[in-house]
């Protein structure tokens, strides 16, 4: 069972820069056996950032500052509003990383349900979706990077975050789909502060099962 590092929420932005220093330097120390698994969550700053297999054509033309990062998949934001979370495990042998994707999808389809918000995973991508009328609207996004047997980076979820930066990229480089929140689908506000308690339950629920 992870521990969990609240790191910052609404007032306390988190600049993107300063949680992935922190990353890497818990990341090192599950990695090296003298820290327990560990799921850092928090509210970041807006800002976009790129995945390693984003293209130039899925970036903003505006000028907009992107930070390039060395997780799996595309461009993306994070920013107020959307909770952000990064489980720092080991893994176990042999590793599989397909199998700790849907892991981390399952737990937010679960959180999305615990706010009345039917979820799916969607044939052939990452992440969590809302089926809405005929289309899949994304409610959470995946990247993940497995580096000495140990994840970092991970998830983010949209809570109560505005769509405008959306408009600005492709996002994670997916040209036919839409993304929305859980505020948005359901009607109800729903902070990453509410949501993050609900993730803590969630993994501390599937940590149970597979003990």
């Amino acid at each position: 069972m992870p521990e969990f590092l609240t790191a910052g929420l609404d007032p306390d932005f988190v600049p993107y820069l300063e949680g992935l220093a922190l990353q890497r330097t818990i990341h090192k120390e599950v990695a090296a056996g003298i820290r327990p698994d560990t799921c850092i969550l928090l509210e970041h700053e807006g800002v976009y950032t790129a995945g390693k297999r984003t293209e130039d054509s899925e970036r903003p033309d505006d000028g907009t500052e992107v930070i390039d990062v060395d997780r799996g998949g595309k461009i993306t934001w994070h920013g107020p509003g959307q909770l952000v979370g990064y489980p720092i495990m080991k893994l176990p042998n042999p590793i599989d990383v397909v199998g700790y994707v849907r892991w981390l999808e399952q737990v937010l389809i679960e959180v999305c349900a615990d706010f009345g918000l039917e979820t799916e995973r969607v044939e052939g991508r990452s992440g969590v979706w809302a089926p809405v009328g005929d289309t899949h609207l994304k409610i959470a996004a995946i990247g993940i990077r497995v580096a000495e047997h140990t994840t970092m980076h991970g998830f983010a979820l949209n809570c109560s975050n505005s769509l405008d930066p959306y408009e600005t990229i492709i996002a994670c480089g997916i040209k036919d789909a839409g993304t929305s929140t859980i505020s948005a689908l359901t009607g109800k506000p729903v902070t990453p502060a509410m949501a993050a308690e609900r993730v803590k339950m969630r993994l501390r629920d599937i940590a149970k099962v597979e003990a």
